[in-house]
């Protein structure tokens, strides 16, 4: 007979959730409320207008709203992430599965929810990996980059929702050149309709307890309802049909299946690392807790649950989990209440959002990415002189090779300039200061002097495959410039070196071998656990006589030297 309250307990959800206790002392408090109902109202036009970038049915972003909210409500930790569709989820959905099935409606939409799930599954199983610093591979001017300009690549759609023109290049350029090349077919009507709608609803959102996106589509839809606006040439976007089917899996070939997860590699790093800085951003704030593996696991479970009922993939966008915080949520429940909130609006007022005009919704989607085109985020590096370049390149990118590609290739050049930097790793001469115990770099100060029959270097870098070649080089090109008729010691401090690959110690041992062979000794000192471990099995079983390992100082390094090289003359 099965325990099912041990079954709730392991698999579904933790039993305390089911006392009454708990749940009297967890309900939503007045804060929640008022932070759920705001937001609500921003969170239903933009499901609507990221399912338009994503070339998908409507349905597809609310359906994508309610997974977000009520899995991560249940399953993540932060208090103020908000978990919906996303504008660059959206793009990159686009990006990704245009370019493989066309003008193909059908293939499209199996290929896009095959994709969300895959990127869920993706998510799921680098949280039971935990690697909730996957982020890492991709560097913050790469992002600050691509944000940028994925926030211009949809400004300037949106803003041809205004006009009414419709380009058909892909890239930006041909695409502002075409649009201004049409400058006398444009909708001047619309532009004002959308512009006043843009101005209303950055005004509004001035002030806290305000739902400026749901004031401005209400008054959008008094527009539509009472104006005769198609005279003037701007379109309404129709009614929204909600179709809840069961869940079920994308039927497509092996191939098409790879092919899904090799895109859901870019949708995990984008996806994860928008919602992980929004998350962390306010984690800050608040000096709340991180916990990155559990988010991953409720990403992943929103985005395979929003993939198996036909939804766009989630993430836990910085203007909606701004909105929240700035209304005033104090826990998940916000999320919750939110949901619970659009579920009232869809069941009451559906049928009144068919007369949203097109401008009025653009105008919200530009004000939802708005935050990213500010030029504040991006000075620091031209300010620092750091990774301009990289910041450059992601935006050109992006900008010309579209958003898939564009993101590709910036990830891909900052990688191979941080392996550059890694692998042209220089050697440091370290010397006494003052005859005290630290030991600096001789070029720091005047008072630092080199210590007799000692050279003491330090690779400024970690070692890896890449670099450890040149180093080993290096050291055995400094030993043999000194006079070769004294016997010196070799102190290297590995300091930054936290861990060894089986290229680095490898060539680790031949370095070891060569120091043996000519009798001068060598000492790996500040070695780290794992190197340690893995230098001392190597020793042990090569039973070195002029080889020495710690994992102290270099200091104590230089006293050890000293005692050695004294021992060495009296047994002379």
């Amino acid at each position: 007979m099965i325990d099912w309250v041990c079954f709730l307990k392991v698999f579904i959800v933790p039993y305390r959730f089911f006392t009454l206790r708990h749940i009297l002392t967890r309900l939503p408090n007045p804060s929640d409320w008022v932070a759920g109902l705001s937001i609500a109202g921003l969170l239903l036009p933009e499901a609507v207008a990221y399912s338009r970038i994503g070339n998908l049915p409507m349905q597809s972003g609310i359906i994508a709203l309610f997974a977000g909210l009520l899995c991560y409500g249940m399953l993540g930790k932060s208090r103020f992430a908000i978990v919906s569709a996303t504008s660059s989820s959206a793009a990159l959905l686009a990006a990704s599965v245009l370019p493989l099935t066309g003008d193909d409606e059908a293939l499209r939409m199996l290929f896009a929810y095959g994709l969300v799930m895959v990127t869920g599954m993706m998510f799921i199983v680098a949280a039971m990996a935990k690697v909730g610093s996957i982020t890492d591979f991709i560097a913050k001017p790469v992002l600050r980059g691509f944000s940028f300009a994925l926030a211009f690549v949809i400004t300037v759609h949106q803003f041809a929702l205004f006009v009414n023109v419709k380009p058909t290049h892909t890239d930006v350029p041909r695409y502002v050149f075409a649009l201004v090349e049409d400058i006398l077919q444009w909708n001047w009507v619309g532009l004002a309709l959308g512009v006043w709608a843009l101005l209303l609803i950055q005004w509004l959102s001035r002030y806290r307890y305000v739902p400026a996106g749901l004031i401005v589509i209400a008054l959008g839809m008094v527009l539509g309802y009472m104006l005769p606006l198609s005279n003037h040439g701007i379109h309404l976007i129709g009614n929204i049909e909600i179709q809840l089917s069961a869940p079920s899996v994308a039927k497509l070939s092996y191939s098409d299946w790879m092919r899904l997860f090799e895109l859901g590699v870019a949708m995990l790093l984008i996806v994860y690392a928008e919602s992980y800085s929004s998350i962390r951003t306010f984690a800050i704030k608040h000096k709340d807790e991180v916990a990155p593996n559990r988010d991953l696991l409720a990403l992943g479970v929103s985005n395979l649950v929003s993939g198996a009922f036909h939804g766009m993939p989630v993430g836990a966008g910085y203007s909606a989990t701004a909105a929240n915080e700035s209304a005033g949520a104090v826990s998940r429940w916000a999320g919750l209440v939110a949901a619970l909130c659009v579920l009232m609006m869809l069941l009451f007022l559906l049928p009144w959002l068919a007369y949203t005009p097109e401008p009025v919704l653009a105008a919200i989607v530009i004000h939802a990415v708005s935050h990213s085109l500010s030029f504040n985020k991006l000075k620091p590096y031209f300010k620092w002189e750091r990774d301009r370049f990289i910041v450059l390149f992601a935006i050109g990118s992006v900008l010309v090779l579209g958003v898939l590609d564009g993101l590709l290739v910036a990830i891909g050049i900052s990688l191979l300039m941080t392996l550059k930097r890694f692998s042209s790793s220089s050697l440091s001469e370290l010397g006494c200061y003052r005859d005290g115990h630290d030991y600096l770099t001789l070029a720091s100060s005047n008072d630092v002097h080199t210590i007799p029959n000692i050279l003491i270097l330090r690779p400024n870098e970690p070692l890896f495959f890449a670099n450890i070649e040149r180093v080993v080089a290096e050291i055995q090109r400094r030993v043999k410039s000194l006079n070769s008729a004294v016997v010196i010691t070799v102190i290297l401090s590995l300091e930054e070196t936290p861990d060894l690959d089986s290229t680095t110690l490898e060539s680790l041992n031949e370095l070891m071998m060569s120091f043996e062979h000519n009798h001068n000794h060598l000492i790996l000192a500040r070695l780290k656990e794992a190197v340690f471990e893995l230098l001392m099995q190597t020793h042990q079983s090569a039973s070195w006589q002029h080889v020495t390992l710690t994992r102290l100082s270099v200091s104590h390094a230089v006293k050890q030297a000293q005692q050695t090289m004294s021992n060495d003359v009296s047994v002379a």
